[in-house]
């Protein structure tokens, strides 16, 4: 359940560590190495789910991901390199911002628990 369920007025604010944040059931991408388990919290979901607005955090561990949509995100804490198809490794850290697009191909390594605040958009409408 969205913290903003029912709750049509934005703005309005909520601190990161207080987001309750869930198991994701189904790894999305391809486990490489470790046990790099995944949990999100969300904060705000559109009508129409091509938005959403949450907190997603994961163990230490190795793993491929695909982004599904634009993702614009602040990491909170942690640490990961993270490899793109095309292009340079990004070091994330707490405090630094990242913006991929719809379909980038990633290589994940987490070497310390990371958690970041993100919006996701453009995503396939299935209300």
């Amino acid at each position: 359940m969205s913290i903003s369920s029912g709750i049509n007025d934005v703005p309005f604010s909520v601190g990161v560590d207080s987001v309750v944040l869930e198991p994701e059931l189904t790894f999305p991408g391809e486990v490489l190495e470790g046990d790099p388990r995944m949990t999100i919290g969300e904060i705000w979901e559109s009508a129409d789910r091509t938005q959403w607005r949450g907190i997603w955090q994961v163990e230490p561990g190795k793993f491929t991901w695909t982004f599904p949509g634009d993702e614009f995100f602040v990491v909170t804490s942690g640490h990961a390199t993270v490899e793109r198809e095309n292009g340079e490794p990004l070091e994330l850290v707490a405090g630094m911002v990242a913006i991929f697009n719809p379909g980038d191909v990633t290589t994940w390594t987490v070497h310390e628990t990371l958690r970041k605040a993100l919006h996701l958009g453009g995503l396939p409408e299935t209300a």
